[in-house]
């Protein structure tokens, strides 16, 4: 079949490369117009733009799936259109196109979690099992019938980058067999059953710990937030980014973080053991990596011993 493949983050590209691989062909690449990057804000390219160049693909980049973006895909005469992330809606005159309409990979099991932001959001939650689901698109957000719902388990310390770069590459080999089956006309396709959940892109603010959950709510939500939009908290007036934590460990020997001696209000900091501990609603989490405002990221027991007596200082 011919394909027109639109996606632009990271995440997209292990579909694109594994079809552009396939027995199919890739007519043209959908993707977002370059962004500014970087301190110096120089304009990139999307990372899809960047795997479509390296395999000689046509790329189209816009912003929006508008009248003249609809001509030109028509124009491509494509059987099929496969989407992942691209980062816009297509309307009904768009999703008529292509012969067998837009197959669209979505990072939840739906309908849990429709939207922008469906991995972080099951990590902040504290889940431990999703899905890497293609589906029809449909001009309702993340709500067409279901080719293929692949189960994926969340491990228990992986972030929501870590955990979405490994359902990259399931979902890509899910996608593939859908559009074999598309092809051979085996595919079929469910409506959805349950109640729907909202995933919403997540913002700054969400980045904000608040140390008086209990400890697996706390690790969830730092998890859940990294890399971005990323997680902080202040101590005083110095905001601090938490770039990694993680659950004191039952193993952990006497007078270390596994100590119940450890035990710390909410948002105070102990370091015990070699580990700095920061205090929740029940147990200490160890805060492994932080980054202060205006400095480099570093070890956290390091920080915290060049901040002197640790006794009244609380993030927060």
């Amino acid at each position: 079949m011919r394909l027109v493949v639109a996606g632009s983050p990271a995440a997209a590209v292990p579909t694109l490369r594994r079809l552009a691989a396939s027995d199919h062909e890739i007519a043209a690449v959908l993707t977002r117009p370059p962004t500014p990057q970087g301190r110096k804000r120089v304009l990139t390219p999307t990372p899809v733009a960047q795997a479509a160049a390296e395999l000689g693909l046509p790329v189209l980049e816009a912003a929006r799936v508008d009248d003249e973006v609809t001509r030109r895909i028509a124009e491509l005469d494509v059987d099929l259109g496969v989407i992942v992330a691209y980062g816009a809606l297509l309307r009904r005159a768009a999703l008529d196109t292509p012969r067998h309409g837009w197959v669209n990979l979505h990072f939840s099991d739906l309908p849990a979690y429709r939207g922008a932001a469906p991995v972080q959001r099951a990590v902040m939650a504290g889940d431990t099992r999703t899905a890497a689901t293609v589906f029809q698109l449909v001009e309702a957000l993340d709500a067409g019938p279901v080719f293929v719902s692949e189960p994926f388990a969340i491990d228990a310390e992986a972030t929501a980058g870590e955990v979405l770069a490994a359902m990259a590459d399931t979902g890509a080999e899910v996608v593939a067999r859908v559009v074999d089956a598309i092809a051979d006309g085996s595919a079929t396709a469910t409506e959805q059953v349950g109640e729907p959940t909202t995933a919403p892109k997540t913002t700054i603010e969400d980045g904000h710990v608040d140390f008086a959950a209990p400890a697996a709510a706390v690790h969830a939500h730092i998890r859940g937030v990294t890399p971005e939009p990323g997680a902080f908290a202040h101590l005083g007036e110095t905001r601090v980014k938490l770039l990694h934590a993680h659950r004191v460990h039952q193993t952990d020997q006497p007078g270390g973080p596994g100590d119940p001696a450890s035990s710390l209000a909410p948002g105070a900091l102990a370091v015990q053991g070699g580990a700095l501990l920061v205090g929740t609603a029940d147990e200490p989490l160890v805060l492994a990596r932080v980054q202060p405002a205006g400095k480099t990221a570093m070890d956290a027991a390091a920080w915290a011993r060049g901040l002197g007596q640790l006794d009244g200082k609380v993030l927060a």
